[in-house]
């Protein structure tokens, strides 16, 4: 029965369509700037950036909830200066202590 399908695939004029058809889809397949390692590349890259923006959302949510409690506390606010910016009053010596 398969052996009746193939000789009647590539009888006559369809065998010129059935050559054209395979040709095309190796063509595609293979060594067409789109072919299936460079999809599968594009997946994989676009999977990275979807974490990745993942990853800066949440970490764009922490941040604006850092500034309202900045912006609300002035004691915070005054912590986070000394702390990040080796900020001091004008009476006052900073040491700044590194742990290696």
């Amino acid at each position: 029965m398969f052996s009746r399908f193939l000789k009647n695939l590539f009888s006559g004029k369809k065998t010129f369509y059935v050559i054209s058809t395979l040709i095309f889809v190796v063509w595609m397949s293979f060594f067409d700037g789109n072919d299936l390692y460079s999809q599968y590349q594009l997946r994989k890259k676009l999977s990275q950036m979807e974490e990745e923006r993942k990853f800066y959302l949440e970490n764009i949510e922490i941040l604006k909830q850092q500034k309202l409690e900045l912006l609300k506390n002035n004691e915070i606010l005054e912590k986070f200066a000394r702390e990040n910016y080796q900020m001091k009053k004008r009476t006052e010596d900073v040491y700044v202590i590194k742990k290696k």
